[in-house]
């Protein structure tokens, strides 16, 4: 019962209905805030306990200065928690160790249950292995369900062994999708009360659901399993940046070029920890498929939260998908009156503004590499022949590159684009050549468009203009589609344009990330052969949100992001050497050219279908008993009890250590001694580089261990599907293939240099940490800017812990991993400013000793420590502990310590 100082607690009458709330209104200021405070304020009204959340607090957002930096701690409660299985296996596999430690400790293991609703979507385990062929789907499915039978056994004992915990069986959809389509109730109801829902979500773009008016955001998998248990989320009172928006997208673009603009626009501006509100005269003009797929990108552009108001349009969208009349009108009834439905003449307080005029937007694609580095269609053939030169040798370049790579190795140069063509012969006898930039994978994949009946629609019905022009995909394109939910095939059948896109290779392959989180699945062989034999430098262009090194697929080096139209064109264009603004992408029947202008849909096309093709109908077919599964994922046999057991022969899930050797109290913390760092990277290494979901190579540690336990190459999985077992996962940690760890120059990869061994070899980076470890050597990981930039990966921070890191310095660090770090125990330092471990001229040999985290042991957080080497370099680290909440987690050893000892407590 909340503490209600305000005298908030009121009562709403809705139909026949009546729900109590607390209004906004008697609280001093609530009027001017942004739409998202407002949602904070409330949830702080409804939970004030006069301890963890008091009148100070609310009257603190009350009043809220603008311009002021965060420094007001406030306990955000969310009202659910969603997963995904890729983070959510290791979230039930934490809760079930869980259960054991706190009974192992005098505890009743019952304690260890979701408290709020729990809903997990099977999404990110299916692999596009087969594509361009009608029965891709159910191969694919087929396949899945054989490798990871063992995690959906564990996910459906989850399901029937922990209350309010719920499972969307695999072959439903993207959990993003899902989410806005079907689990976000907008309005949350629960034992009477009616409030805003509010989540958060182990997958960094939770932010998707913004579009419609919800708060939520990613954290990692062990901020989520404190939510599910009850605690609230810790943090500061944000900045808000207000994002204005006027006028019209222009003929011919999407909105994937939007957000794109977007993403470069707030990148550069700078939003890592804040919020971006979206408001003007302009929001009404924006469909909420596109809101959702800038909702979606916010981690791409580093904020917290990217959120739309709640306005006509939502509730449109709401009785377009199906849910009931009573909720809809609940919604509309509640934010009207706590006012927060969207008043386009009136303009909230920000803390920083920005106005984009989408008039201005132009065809983009983003890459090679990062989502914000967007690129003018129009450009894209200039600024890949500039890029490629980073991925390979160039003949006639400078002496310095020459030193490195020998002419004799080098390819040449053809219209200054470098050129090193291939011939091949295809698995049905074609011959063809490759050549450095050709379009290796072409994927309709991923929540962030596929959620998008617009850019949907339009891809299909180029395909639909390709084939009567007589137009074919290349035939060394991996063509897929990978539709965010069952939706997107039901009005492709309707509207009659399936036969289209399977006519050039763009066949149902999955529902689920595929592509976008690495699952593209295997090139074909003699592809993947004469791409590594050679070592081109080919590309994917895929209708995703992430391109990162290493991520998409292990034999694409460059990876770019379009609009799913796009992502055809290219498939039909085989190479980004093609300007598709002004060279054709092939020709007809009759030999003519065929230019992108010929075959891309009008607006009007593209409307009508989407009027004619996609009912509310089609939402209640596919979401009607969406957690039953079919017979496949009914038939999986589990286990039964409130304890999980393990099966010592799993090579998928496995009892972590996490509680091993626990006392009931924490013990001291204590400053680090003559510590050895691990790895020195550079800018921009994302938790993809620290902790790789893509495919497991069999020369690695992880691929050893898996052959050690015999399993066989064809069975390795991913990275992501093993998440649930802590022995591969810390041997995949700084495992990505792209990974450059300075301290061992020359290669890429999981390597570092082993100084527990004279002269300091090369090794595997598991294999020198755990030889450290034997010497009780505690690590460090040296880092420059973005450190632990891109999806939500609790697995980065965990390995990372494992591997016996006690800190890490780095110049920056994106949110979520640096309060990840936190949560494993492991502590974030930030070099002083303007200062790096190439300016201190760190080398990495060093051994550092970190002096003054002893100050947290009375209670304060202190602003730096001491770090100095033994080469007598000394500066003063910046502390990244950012609320008193965290540094409760740290002195724990991590945020399920804290969590677990508060239970025992209880």
């Amino acid at each position: 019962m909340s503490a209600n100082s305000f005298d908030a607690r009121g009562t709403l009458r809705v139909g026949e209905k009546s729900y109590e709330i607390f209004r906004l209104a008697t609280v001093d200021g609530s009027a001017r805030l942004p739409y998202s405070l407002k949602v904070l304020l409330e949830n702080l009204l409804r939970t004030e306990d006069g301890a963890n959340i008091t009148a100070d607090h609310i009257r603190a957002l009350g009043e809220w200065d603008p311009n002021a930096q965060p420094a007001q701690e406030i306990q955000f409660t969310p009202a659910r928690v969603i997963m995904q299985d890729f983070t959510g296996v290791p979230c039930v596999v934490d809760l079930a160790t869980m259960r054991e430690a706190i009974r192992d400790l005098g505890g009743d293991a019952s304690r260890v249950n979701p408290l709020a609703p729990a809903e997990l979507v099977i999404d990110h385990s299916v692999i596009a292995d087969k594509f361009g062929t009608p029965d891709s789907f159910q191969h694919n499915v087929e396949l899945e369900y054989g490798r990871n039978r063992e995690r959906y056994q564990f996910l459906r004992w989850g399901q029937s062994a922990f209350d309010e915990f719920k499972v969307v069986p695999p072959g439903t959809g993207i959990v993003h999708q899902v989410n806005i389509e079907h689990l976000a109730r907008v309005v949350m109801v629960r034992e009477g009360q009616a409030y805003p829902d509010t989540l958060v979500g182990t997958d960094s773009h939770t932010t998707m659901v913004n579009g419609l008016g919800v708060l939520g955001w990613g954290v990692g998998g062990i901020e989520a399993e404190a939510a599910m248990l009850g605690q609230p989320v810790s943090m500061l009172i944000p900045r808000v940046v207000g994002f204005k928006l006027t006028g019209e997208l222009p003929t011919g673009t999407t909105a994937t070029d939007l957000v794109l603009t977007i993403t470069e626009m707030l990148r550069k501006h700078g939003v890592v920890g804040k919020f971006v509100e979206f408001y003007g005269e302009g929001v009404a003009a924006v469909p909420l498929a596109n809101r959702a797929t800038i909702g979606n990108m916010s981690p791409e552009f580093g904020s917290t939260a990217a959120i739309f108001p709640i306005d006509d349009e939502t509730i449109s969208y709401l009785r377009l998908t199906g849910r009931d009349e009573e909720q809809i009108a609940l919604v509309e009834a509640y934010t009207k009156e706590q006012g927060l439905w969207h008043d386009p003449a009136r303009e909230p307080e920000f803390s920083e503004y920005l106005e984009l005029d989408l008039g201005s937007v132009v065809p983009s694609l983003a890459g090679p590499k990062r989502p914000q580095d967007r690129i003018a269609l129009a450009d894209a053939k200039g600024q890949f022949s500039h890029d490629v030169r980073d991925h390979v040798a160039v003949v006639g370049e400078d002496e310095a590159s020459m030193e490195s790579f020998p002419a004799s190795d080098a390819p040449a140069v053809s219209n200054g684009v470098p050129s090193s063509p291939v011939s091949v012969t295809g698995a049905d006898g074609t011959e063809f050549e490759i050549d450095h930039g050709a379009v290796t994978v072409a994927a309709i994949t991923s929540c962030t468009n596929t959620s998008n009946p617009s850019v949907m629609v339009g891809a299909a019905l180029l395909a639909k203009k390709a084939v009567e022009r007589g137009l074919t995909r290349k035939p060394w394109v991996k063509t897929t589609l990978a539709p965010g939910s069952k939706v997107v095939m039901d009005y492709y059948d309707r509207a009659g344009l399936t036969p289209y896109l399977d006519k050039l290779g763009f066949n149902l392959v999955g529902y689920g990330c595929t592509t976008c989180i690495g699952n593209s699945g295997p090139l074909p062989e003699e592809i993947s052969q004469a791409v590594n034999e050679h070592d081109l430098a080919v590309v994917s262009v895929l209708s995703g949100n992430r391109n990162f090194e290493g991520r998409i697929n292990p034999d694409v080096k460059m990876n770019y992001l379009a609009s799913p139209p796009l992502v055809v064109a290219y498939a039909l264009a085989g190479s980004m050497k093609v300007d598709i603004t002004r060279e054709p992408l092939g020709t007809d029947s009759e030999g003519q050219p065929v230019y992108l202008r010929d075959v891309w849909p009008s607006e009007q096309e593209v409307e009508e279908v989407v009027a004619s093709a996609i009912g509310q109908e089609m939402f209640g077919q596919s979401y009607a008993d969406v957690f039953a599964g079919d017979a496949q994922w009914n038939a999986l046999s589990i286990p039964t009890g409130d304890t999980f057991e393990w099966d010592a022969d799993s090579t998928y899930v496995r009892r972590p250590p996490y509680f091993d050797g626990m006392t009931p109290d924490p013990q001291p913390v204590s400053d680090i001694e003559g510590a050895r760092v691990l790895a020195r990277l550079g800018d921009s290494v994302t938790t993809d580089h620290i902790s790789p979901a893509g495919a497991i190579k069999a020369d690695t540690p992880a691929g050893q261990y898996l052959t050690e336990h015999g399993v066989e190459r064809r069975d390795f999985n991913s990275y992501g599907s093993r998440r649930g077992n802590h022995e591969v996962m810390i041997r995949g940690t700084f495992a990505n293939i792209r990974l450059r760890n300075q301290i061992a120059p020359g290669t890429e990869g999981g390597y570092t240099r082993d100084f527990t061994q004279e002269g300091g070899p090369v090794s595997f980076i598991y294999d020198a940490a755990q030889n450290y470890q034997a010497q009780g050597t505690p690590l460090v990981v040296l880092a420059g800017k973005e450190y632990g930039s891109g999806s939500s990966r609790d697995w980065a921070a965990k390995g990372t812990a494992l591997l016996g890191v006690r800190a890490v310095i780095a110049e920056s660090y994106e949110r979520i991993h640096r309060s990840n770090l936190i949560g494993m125990g492991v502590l974030p330092l930030q070099f002083p400013n303007g200062q790096s471990a190439v300016s201190l001229g760190l080398t990495g040999e060093e051994t550092y000793r970190i002096t003054g985290i002893t100050a947290l042991n009375d209670g304060d957080v202190p602003a730096t420590v001491r770090v100095s080497t033994e080469t007598g370099v000394e500066f003063d680290a910046t502390v990244r502990i950012d609320t008193p909440g965290e540094a409760d987690y740290y002195r724990n050893g991590g945020i399920m310590q804290y969590v677990l000892r508060s239970l025992l407590r209880k």
